[in-house]
């Protein structure tokens, strides 16, 4: 189903997000900091990619394990990869506009355009679906911001692309959902590369919704649920939630077995789509008090800790797997 386009300036839209921007950070700002988040972790994370915001270039690097950091040739403004497989959300033309890059062993496979500016990139344990989300300019739904997001998918193996996923049929709280203005962001697709979970929205409400990429249908799990991502095992979702009914976000999981959520200490703030370092540890981006620009944070997935920072000024962590 399609909604309603109402013409919506390249410039507003831009005003509203960075209003948004502006607000996250504020928000992490005054919001209690995780302890140590004023040196980098040592953690031991194994080698970790991420997109480098310190020079302005966006440039996705690789930190070892032991604290090396090595630069890549890659400029991206949301980047993932997983079992060789990776994703490059960047600029590429005048407009601007943006592509999502598909490479296979470093070797390209398809370049999708983008209908507005890069927000989220993933990719399946086994390297089979890249997903990604967009903000759409020239779009409004009515609902708070003043903009949507664009959804879409590309299987590796058959070369289906999939630019938008609001055609599937929803099932929300046990009624098909028939409003048009259904909106999608933050795809996340399970081992056997059909099963996913993503954030819908409609009416001012969010859900996280469980669906599956052949049927093309969604079944709502529970409201207020923003930007899932799937645990390694299949077996937990992590997303963010609003503490509150317009405060900021903060980081929960979800236990797929026994539905059972736990908020995660030291997240407030968070305005990202987490990875999954481990089944025991995720990575995101936030703004630490007192920065300009977000860091990488870590935190233990059971909430026995608080976040800390990992990587300064940077974004999009990756695992090398």
């Amino acid at each position: 189903m399609r909604v309603r386009r109402l013409a919506v300036s390249v410039a507003a839209i831009l005003v509203v997000i960075g209003g948004t921007a502006a607000y996250v950070m504020s928000a992490a700002t005054d919001a209690k900091q995780p302890a140590g988040a004023e040196a980098v972790s040592q953690a031991k994370t194994g080698d970790l990619l991420f997109v480098d915001l310190a020079g302005g270039q966006n440039r996705v690097e690789k930190l070892a394990e032991g604290g090396a950091r090595t630069p890549t040739d890659l400029a991206c403004q949301r980047f993932y990869t997983s079992a060789g497989t990776s994703v490059c959300l960047k600029l590429s033309g005048p407009g601007p506009s943006y592509a999502a890059e598909i490479s296979r062993d470093g070797k390209p496979v398809k370049t999708v355009p983008l209908p507005g500016i890069p927000s989220r990139a993933k990719v399946s344990k086994s390297g089979n679906i890249v997903s990604w989300t967009s903000f759409v300019t020239g779009d409004s739904y009515s609902v708070p911001g003043g903009f949507s997001t664009r959804t879409g998918f590309f299987d590796i193996r058959t070369g289906e692309t999939v630019e938008s996923i609001e055609h599937f049929a929803a099932t929300v709280e046990g009624a098909p959902l028939t409003a048009s203005d259904a909106n999608y962001w933050g795809l996340t697709v399970g081992e056997n590369d059909l099963t996913f979970y993503a954030t819908l929205a409609s009416g001012g409400f969010t859900w996280l919704v469980k669906g599956d990429l052949v049927s093309k249908s969604v079944t709502s799990l529970r409201r207020d649920a923003e930007c899932p991502s799937l645990s390694p095992d299949g077996t937990k979702v992590a997303y963010k939630k609003r503490i509150g009914r317009l405060g900021p976000w903060d980081l929960a999981v979800l236990d797929l077995t026994t539905n059972e959520e736990k908020r995660l200490p030291g997240t407030a703030g968070i305005d990202d789509q987490t990875t999954w370092l481990s089944d025991t540890e995720v990575a995101f981006a936030a703004v630490p008090k007192d920065a300009r620009l977000p860091a990488v944070h870590i935190a233990p997935a059971d909430g026995s800790k608080p976040a800390e920072v990992l990587i300064p000024d940077a974004t999009s962590p990756s695992p090398v797997t």
